[in-house]
């Protein structure tokens, strides 16, 4: 298949379960809301080493979060329900605790969400304690929240956070002549993904370089270079996939809420991305996968840009 003589690999991107919440940050402007989720994301890229991949989803007006002041919601996800809770716990608690004017509410509407609820997940019912017996709790519209006395005055959060069933590993990945047009591809496509809800791409800037694959030659490795998608190694390199007009390959990781998010996420990155085209040095679009070995989430790039 091609568009706008970008060809499209007959290839799928392989996905697996993760658990995922949404937190709402809310501040006394959105500078610092920012501060905060910016913070809290940190060195979030890959469950391999951090523990959760996790990225700021959108900005929200003063219309739309609990409190009526400016907000960021983020989306962090994990391997289990325990590893999340462990992560909110600490990121929010060095992340959004200590950053000035900031108060924490769960972002997970129950009552629409389309993703399957899982487990809560302990917010202010952890925090609480840093209040040191000066804590104090109130119900509203059946909800729990927490006042803690801080420095500033009060920091707020809701006592849970529900968390879903969520997909994550879904990819592209653009072949270009180029660094130059690669970037142009990755970079449009992550603008159009974003302009989605329920996705993050937790890489920095949304993109990735240092794609993996499964294993290593080196003995207590989980993970290491994919050379199928080497430059360096075309030619040299069994794997390789690449041609010699091939100079530079970047991945978008995507993670959803559902797996229909993941999908249209991905949808818009390769339409982002074919509209640069062959002519912007855009040869190829393909994904990563074990075969169907990794995860149960298959998503076909052919059915995926036939919705185009």
């Amino acid at each position: 298949m091609r568009i706008n003589d970008t060809l499209i690999d007959d290839t799928f991107a392989e996905a697996f379960p993760m658990k995922a919440t949404r937190l709402v940050i809310t501040a006394h402007t959105p500078t610092w809301a920012r501060h905060a989720a910016n913070s809290l994301t940190g060195f979030a890229t890959s469950v391999i080493d951090c523990g959760c991949e996790a990225g700021i989803e959108r900005e929200l007006g003063v219309d739309e979060t609990p409190d009526g002041r400016p907000g960021i919601a983020v989306l962090m996800f994990a391997v289990s329900s325990k590893e999340l809770a462990k992560q909110i716990a600490r990121r929010v608690g060095q992340c959004v605790l200590t950053c000035p004017t900031t108060a924490v509410y769960g972002g997970i509407d129950t009552s629409a969400c389309k993703a399957p609820l899982s487990d809560n997940a302990p917010l202010g019912a952890g925090l609480r304690f840093f209040g040191d017996g000066w804590q104090i709790s109130k119900v509203l519209d059946g909800t729990r929240y927490w006042r803690i006395p801080v420095m500033d005055g009060e920091f707020v959060c809701e006592d849970t956070a529900a968390t879903v069933k969520a997909v994550g590993g879904g990819n592209l990945l653009f072949l270009a002549t180029d660094i130059d047009s690669a970037l142009h591809a990755a970079e449009a496509a992550v603008t159009a993904m974003h302009a989605l809800p329920n996705i993050i791409t937790p890489f920095p800037g949304g993109v990735v370089r240092s794609g993996s694959k499964i294993g290593s030659k080196y003995a207590g490795a989980t993970a290491s270079t994919n050379d199928a998608f080497c430059p360096t190694l075309t030619g040299l390199s069994k794997k390789s996939e690449l041609t010699d007009e091939v100079a530079c390959v970047l991945e978008i990781v995507i993670d959803g809420l559902t797996d229909a998010d993941v999908g249209a996420a991905m949808t818009a990155g390769i339409q982002a991305a074919t509209s640069i085209g062959r002519a912007g040095g855009v040869l190829r679009i393909s994904a990563g996968n074990y075969g169907g070995k990794l995860g149960p989430y298959h998503f076909r790039l052919h059915e995926l840009a036939s919705r185009l």
